[in-house]
């Protein structure tokens, strides 16, 4: 009777092994397709971006050329500093969710609804921070596409997507910020170039306003005071006038 207890006893260990063995090998097929559908993996947390152009505030600061490597893996560098053409560069990424309407307004073609002239280059981060085959795919044809770290930093970038508009004949800074469609970005890139013209001409009417003191201080050295008829044109008299 004890022999017949441990025979059973022995099958069912048998039994329960193989039933153990075999959800194992299921639940691992599960994870297996599970991943394959991408659940599980970590994706770049997206910037909640706000409906409205927001403007930054370092414009005026100088600024930097480029210098990193094209998604193909050649060497580049590009010029923003004594070009012949405003530059905007749109700092964007591979894995920003928001980024993949600006990737695919870049490759519409066209000029965007930007000034005439201006140039558009995208800038990611180079391929230590991010994946180059990912950005190889995104990269509009005919667009320039610089992967550089050293940008971001150069131009205290705070994440993407972000854009920073560079004078070609200061050299600096007019404009930056951040935006959630292209509509938008094309908003700020105009408020950027109405403040700069504000600020040219807030700078000419200053500059009057401080030449008027000066000259007054130079006419009265030189002996003409206030109401001196010499400054003012002799007046023909007319018809009726006496001489």
């Amino acid at each position: 009777m004890m022999g017949a207890l441990v025979a059973v006893e022995a099958v069912t260990l048998v039994l329960f092994g193989v039933l153990l063995v075999g959800l194992l090998k299921s639940h691992a097929e599960i994870l297996r397709q599970l991943h394959g559908l991408g659940a599980g993996r970590q994706e770049e947390p997206q910037r909640r971006v706000s409906t409205d152009p927001v403007a930054g505030g370092a414009t005026g600061t100088p600024a930097h050329d480029l210098v990193g490597q094209t998604p193909g893996g050649e060497a580049a560098a590009v010029a923003v500093v004594g070009t012949a053409q405003d530059t905007l560069l749109a700092f964007l990424s591979s894995g920003c969710l928001t980024c993949a309407g600006f990737w695919k307004a870049l490759g519409a073609g066209g000029h965007l609804g930007l000034p005439e002239g201006m140039r558009v280059v995208a800038v990611t981060k180079g391929r230590r921070d991010e994946s180059e085959s990912s950005v190889r795919s995104l990269a509009p044809a005919g667009r320039t596409v610089v992967m550089s770290t050293q940008a971001w930093l150069d131009y205290e970038v705070p994440g993407s997507p972000y854009f920073v508009l560079v004078s070609a004949s200061s050299g600096r800074v007019i404009g930056e910020g951040t935006a959630a469609t292209w509509e938008q970005v094309v908003s700020l890139v105009s408020r950027a170039g109405n403040d700069g013209l504000a600020v040219r001409t807030d700078t000419r009417l200053q500059m009057d306003e401080a030449r008027g003191p000066r000259i007054d201080q130079e006419l009265m050295a030189a002996g003409f005071l206030p109401g001196d008829p010499r400054l003012y044109p002799m007046s023909r008299p007319g018809p009726g006038d006496q001489r």
